[in-house]
């Protein structure tokens, strides 16, 4: 293993203690499925917070520095605390909207970074039975309820654009929801079709695990791609923005190794005429 992994903490360890506090945190949420309540709008009347984002993200907060006090955390909800090497990026939450409608599609992200590098990540959503793991340079798995062993995820491969199956997500706020909208009704032509599951978390999950075969949206942040980037990545899927640029809020794309320059050429040309 090459880069701050080599030389730092435990990556196997940090994985195994994002997966322990990932479980147990969407067990509690779990428990109030379908009976959360809003506590708060962020960016629009229809970006919410629920007690439950906040109960989880205390929670993983709590366990997580029990383990490792001298670390720092980014949390959607709280923002950032402390310093140190390892930085732990987490959403405690990930698809509000499907939690508080009772819908199954939602999960609780976190990974573990190291001098900026993400070493570690974990997705897990209870009600797919589905835990997500990914090391840097160890690969993506599986834990499902429905298997026997941890199975090794690995991405589409070889789908042309016109034959793939593309998800996306939309923003909040109407008028950049109307932008992504414009640019989606566009591509679906040039596609198999489109799916909008409402968990970015996921969707790179889904890419990685093969159920989708690209993904991708503008105006996300850390926590909601941190974890299901490196699930991706491990499973052999690129993991970019626009132009050769990261991941990140101005776009985020992920697709098999052969698709990946097909979608986002694409996504070049509509984005440029949206604008």
């Amino acid at each position: 293993m090459t880069g701050p992994a080599a030389t730092g903490p435990d990556v196997s360890g940090l994985a195994e203690l994002a997966r322990a506090v990932a479980e147990e945190a969407a067990g509690l949420l779990q428990s109030r499925h379908g009976a959360a309540r809003v506590v708060q709008t962020k960016s629009s009347p229809t970006d919410v917070v629920t007690e439950m984002d906040r109960a989880s993200e205390a929670l993983i907060r709590r366990r997580i520095l029990a383990e490792r006090p001298g670390d720092a955390i980014l949390g959607e909800e709280g923002g950032q605390t402390g310093g140190g090497m390892v930085r732990w990026i987490v959403d405690p939450l990930d698809g509000t909207v499907n939690y508080l409608y009772g819908l199954p599609d939602w999960s609780v992200s976190i990974a573990a970074e190291v001098a900026g590098t993400v070493v570690s990540g974990v997705v897990c959503a209870p009600l797919r039975r589905a835990t997500y793991i990914a090391t840097l340079d160890g690969g993506a798995w599986l834990h499902s309820g429905w298997e026997q062993r941890p199975r090794r995820l690995a991405c589409n491969s070889g789908v042309p654009l016109r034959r793939a199956l593309v998800a996306t997500g939309f923003s909040y706020l109407a008028d950049e929801r109307a932008a992504q909208g414009a640019v989606a009704a566009r591509l679906l032509p040039r596609i198999r079709d489109i799916r909008r599951a409402g968990s970015a978390a996921l969707d790179l999950c889904g890419v990685a695990e093969g159920m989708l075969d690209a993904y991708f949206e503008s105006g996300v942040h850390a926590w909601d791609v941190a974890a299901g980037g490196l699930v991706a990545r491990e499973a052999g899927a690129i993991v970019g923005g626009l132009h050769g640029g990261a991941a990140g809020a101005a776009m985020t794309i992920a697709a098999g190794p052969g698709q990946f320059t097909e979608l986002h050429d694409a996504l070049v040309e509509l984005v440029g005429a949206a604008g």
